[in-house]
């Protein structure tokens, strides 16, 4: 994200609330942009560069989530933080399943939300610095995408295509939820039952491959999709 200022889009209709995060931000060397409806972030996201999405769930005229799908369909890459006054499941669940990084439940401080956006944005630094080279580091492995090559301690192990795009975007997304029909679009083109099956078993495959290394898990997020992580 450069050394210029990172510009944040912070849409929280609580204007008090809006207003003390946007000095806080703002005082911490941030470019913050407030925005006291969906609509009016949205208006705001198409019309400027952003490179920090800060969303509250409940907003009058445009919700967040449907704030954020909208934002997805221009931008699917750009860090997005919800802000809600609720801790329901459902509504984590689903703000993940948008693409969501982070979820951070009403009353929070703001050192808390200055820690959680430091680490949202390191990991998208780490992903785009990924991206441009295809090499990956997934714990004790490395993943040439370019080649199809999964190296570990001198042992290669050659992935067909789909395996490799798929490692790729779980790479991509390494410690974060790889949402499923995110995937099925990028690598299937479709996201139907079955491509979804077929997915499931490349997951299978990739999990055997991965065996070598006991402090990386491929798991499953029930309902969502797909996390690799690494415990090291």
């Amino acid at each position: 994200m450069g050394a210029e200022k990172i510009r944040v889009l912070l849409a929280e209709d609580d204007k008090n609330l809006g207003n003390v995060l946007k000095s806080y931000l703002d005082i911490k060397g941030y470019d913050t942009t407030l925005c006291v409806n969906g609509q009016e972030a949205l208006n705001a996201f198409m019309h400027s560069n952003f490179d920090f999405c800060i969303v509250d769930v409940m907003m009058p005229v445009k919700d967040g989530f449907t704030l954020v799908k909208e934002i997805r369909q221009k931008n699917k890459r750009i860090p997005v933080l919800f802000l809600t006054a609720k801790s329901m499941q459902e509504d984590k669940l689903k703000g993940f399943s948008l693409g969501a990084d982070d979820y951070l439940t009403k009353p929070f401080s703001m050192e808390e939300l200055l820690v959680r956006m430091q680490a949202i944005i390191r990991r998208a630094n780490a992903r785009q610095g990924e991206t441009g080279n295809n090499i990956f580091r997934i714990g004790q492995y490395t993943f040439d995408y370019n080649r199809q090559l999964l190296k570990i301690d001198g042992k290669e192990q050659k992935l067909t295509s789909k395996e490799s795009a798929l490692l790729r975007l779980l790479a991509m997304n390494l410690n974060d939820v790889l949402d499923r029909s995110h995937a099925l679009k990028e690598i299937w083109n479709d996201d139907s039952y079955f491509n979804a099956r077929s997915m499931d078993v490349y997951i299978t495959k990739l999990r055997k491959f991965l065996k070598g290394d006991e402090t990386v898990e491929l798991i499953n997020v029930h309902g969502i999709g797909f996390k690799l992580v690494t415990n090291d």
